[in-house]
């Protein structure tokens, strides 16, 4: 992409998952460097070292993806926390980067942060129409907090900080620990696990009626990319498929892709979180010329041969 040519390009969360997609489009695009600080080096909570790194490596862009989150469970049990770490994270950086006048800021939120009773598919317009849903309440709203910084620093400022809104990422590279790893890395571990076992049936949390919009994490990078190249607007960019899975629909085609051939038993009595998420993504097709191209059961076959790949012996 000419727009980012020879540009210094700072990614917080480089090292993550999302953000080696980041780095590798990126560096495909022909920037001229892409610094990905990780966690131990680059405290993002401590606003002294978001100034320091800011002047020190004089970006051109910031891509912020740095995040603390978990599962439902933990995003229920750590939710001051969750909330206190994000919220700090985006306002230091941000404010730094203002300071060193950054051309651009490129803000990573979630659609965890749109209200519980929001009409599906979701419109960026309706994301401040009420709260989001208890379990990742302290998510959603610190990237909410990252979007009206970035809108309040663009009016006053003419600083250029846009915020774009993923759907729930999956893919090679995601994390698998059981601890915190999301619903598509979770089933896959689980249903690998039976499957060696030879069990007979697999129990999943919640009804299996939730339903949820997955979006390949490769896919996710290229939208970043696009953006950071394209889009200068005020307004959020929802970025997905625009396709609303069932999660029982879900873990049958893990299971399928797994070859595990026991039953799904589901119990109820755990939480399904949010009922339905599914992104009206229009405005990314229109602003950014982005539509994701891996289908769902394409990236489940990809997820699932890199894990039995790398899991732990």
């Amino acid at each position: 992409m000419e727009e980012l040519r020879g540009k210094k390009v700072l990614v917080t969360g480089g090292g993550g998952f999302l953000g080696t997609y980041v780095v590798e489009r990126l560096q495909q695009s022909g920037c001229g460097d892409v610094i990905a600080p990780r966690s131990r080096e680059c405290d993002l909570r401590d606003p002294e070292v978001c100034r320091r790194i800011l002047k020190d490596r004089k970006p051109d862009i910031v891509i912020h993806l740095a995040a603390v989150y978990g599962g439902v469970e933990v995003n229920r049990r750590q939710i001051g926390r969750i909330y206190y770490e994000n919220a700090a994270m985006g306002l230091h950086l941000m404010e730094a980067a203002r300071q060193a006048d950054v051309e651009k800021f490129v803000g990573c939120g979630s659609y965890a942060a749109y209200p519980r009773d929001a009409a599906v598919p979701f419109d960026e317009e309706d994301l401040w129409n009420g709260l989001p849903e208890d379990a990742s309440a302290g998510y959603g709203l610190a990237k909410r907090t990252l979007l009206a910084q970035g809108q309040f620093y663009r009016r006053q400022y003419g600083f250029r900080a846009i915020h774009l809104v993923p759907a729930h990422l999956y893919g090679p590279r995601d994390r698998f620990d059981p601890a915190s790893s999301n619903v598509v890395a979770a089933l896959i571990r689980r249903c690998c696990e039976a499957a060696r076992q030879g069990g007979d049936a697999l129990t999943v949390w919640g009804s299996g009626k939730a339903a949820r919009e997955f979006l390949y994490a490769e896919d996710a990078a290229e939208a970043f990319v696009l953006a950071a190249a394209r889009y200068d607007g005020e307004k959020p960019v929802n970025i997905g498929t625009g396709i609303e899975t069932p999660i029982r629909a879900l873990a049958e085609t893990i299971a399928e892709t797994v070859g595990f051939r026991g039953r799904l038993e589901w119990d109820a009595s755990k939480p399904d979180g949010h009922p339905r998420r599914c992104l009206d993504v229009r405005r990314a097709k229109t602003e950014l010329g982005f539509e994701a191209k891996t289908g769902l059961a394409e990236g489940i076959r990809r997820t699932v041969a890199w894990y039995l790949e790398h899991r732990p012996v």
